[in-house]
C-alpha cells in the first residue's frame, strides 16, 4: 500500500468555543472519558478507569510541578513588560518570552511585580536569558502568577492554585500542567491500586511551546522546543518487571509518553536506562513506539504537535472519529476538559515518519 505523507491540514478540526473548558469540575475524577479501542468508541467517565485497566498494568505519571511563571513589570525605560518563563537554566538564570512594545536590550533591568529587578543577559532566538538576583524558583513562587493556558479566558483564581497542579506534583519546573494527571484524586488512585495496577513516575518539565501551533505546511520543517526530563531507576525497574509479567505500560499524558519514548531513543539498543536528558522529540504518524501501549490523554488543540502525537499512537482515522464523536457529545476540551483512553495501533501502513 502506498505511504501517505500527512499535511498540516490533516490535523485541523472545527471546535465550538463553548466546548473549551474554562473551569475545573468540582471533583477531579468526575471528568468524562472516551474509550477508543479498536474501531469502537465508548462513553465512560474517569472513575471507570480502574475497571478498564488490567491487574498488573503500570501507570506512569509526570510528577512535575507548575511554576508561578508569569510576571508583570516595567523596563528601566518605563515601558510595560510581561514575562513568561520557558525553562530554568540554573539557580539564577532562566529563558523567558517577553512581551513589550519594544524588545528589551541586553544589560537592561526589568522591575518585576514591584518586588525585584531581573537583568536581560542576552536574546536567544525567540527567548531572552534573564538573571534573577536570588534563586529563581524562590522569587517565582513568592511573586509570580500561575500561567493558565491562553485559551482559558480569565486570570488565575485561588482554586487554580490547587486544581492546575496534579496531586502528585513535586518537582518544580513546568510552565504548564501535565493535564491528564489532573483527573487523579486519592480515591481513584486507591481504586487502581486495589485493582492490582502499579504506579511509577517520571519528570518532564513542560515548556510554553506546548501551546504553540505548527505553522509550516511541511511538517518536517517544524522544530520542537527542548524540554528536560528525568527517568528514575525505580521506574525503569517497574517497567521491566511489568513487561516480564505481561502487564501493559500506561502513560498518563503525552508528556509521560514523550519522556519514555525519548529515553528509549537515546540508547543504541532502544532499552530504557535511568537518567536525565533533554528532548525535542516530534512524533508524527509512522513513529515506532517502543515503550507505551496505552495512553490516557486530554483533547488537544487543532494543528498541534500533541494532536499529531495521538494520531501516531492510535491512528489518524481513529482520532478523527474520536474527536468528531467528542464534539457531537459535547465533551469538554483542553486542560480542564475531559480525557480519552487510547490503545496503541499496530497499523503501520500510514506515513513512515521518523
Amino acid at each position: 500500500m502506498p505511504q501517505i505523507t500527512p499535511t498540516l491540514a490533516d490535523f485541523d478540526y472545527a471546535l465550538p468555543p463553548r466546548l473549551i473548558a474554562q473551569m475545573p469540575l468540582p471533583k477531579r475524577s468526575a471528568s468524562r472519558l472516551l474509550e477508543v479501542s479498536g474501531e469502537t468508541l465508548e462513553d465512560r467517565c474517569i472513575a471507570d478507569l480502574a475497571a478498564l485497566l488490567r491487574p498488573g498494568d503500570l501507570l506512569v505519571m509526570n510528577d512535575t510541578r507548575v511554576l508561578h511563571a508569569r510576571l508583570f513589570g516595567t523596563k528601566s525605560s518605563g515601558g510595560k513588560v510581561e514575562v513568561l518563563v520557558e525553562r530554568l537554566l540554573d539557580e539564577h538564570e532562566l529563558l523567558a518570552q517577553i512581551r513589550a512594545s519594544k524588545p528589551p536590550r541586553p544589560g537592561m533591568m526589568l522591575q518585576l511585580e514591584e518586588a525585584f529587578a531581573a537583568e536581560v543577559v542576552a536574546r536567544e532566538g525567540e527567548f531572552y536569558r534573564l538573571r534573577f538576583p536570588e534563586p529563581a524558583i524562590c522569587l517565582l513562587e513568592r511573586h509570580g502568577r500561575l500561567p493558565l493556558p491562553p485559551y482559558i479566558e480569565r486570570g488565575a483564581e485561588a482554586t487554580d492554585e490547587a486544581r492546575y497542579q496534579t496531586i502528585f506534583a513535586r518537582e518544580h519546573g513546568s510552565v504548564a500542567a501535565p493535564t491528564a494527571g489532573l483527573h487523579f484524586d486519592a480515591e481513584l488512585i486507591a481504586a487502581l491500586q486495589a485493582k492490582g495496577c502499579r504506579i511509577a513516575y517520571v519528570t518532564l518539565h513542560v515548556g510554553a511551546g506546548t501551546f504553540q501551533p505548527v505553522r509550516s505546511e511541511n511538517l518536517a520543517e517544524h522544530r520542537m522546543h527542548r524540554e528536560r526530563y528525568f527517568l528514575p531507576e525505580s521506574t525503569v525497574a517497574a517497567i521491566q518487571e511489568t513487561r516480564q509479567r505481561g502487564g501493559r505500560i500506561v502513560a498518563v499524558g503525552t508528556t509521560t509518553l514523550r519522556t519514555l519514548e525519548s529515553a528509549a531513543l537515546a540508547t543504541l539498543d532502544g532499552e530504557l536506562r535511568a537518567g536525565a536528558g533533554e528532548t525535542e522529540l516530534f512524533i508524527l504518524p509512522g513513529f515506532r513506539f517502543r515503550v507505551v501501549e496505552v495512553l490516557l490523554t486530554n483533547f488537544h488543540l487543532p494543528k498541534s504537535t500533541l494532536l499529531m502525537l495521538v494520531s501516531a499512537f492510535a491512528g489518524q482515522d481513529r482520532i478523527r472519529r474520536a474527536y468528531a464523536h467528542a464534539i457531537m457529545r459535547e465533551y469538554r476540551f483542553f486542560s480542564y476538559g475531559d480525557a480519552m483512553l487510547l490503545t496503541r495501533t499496530h497499523d503501520r501502513r500510514e506515513w513512515s515518519g521518523p
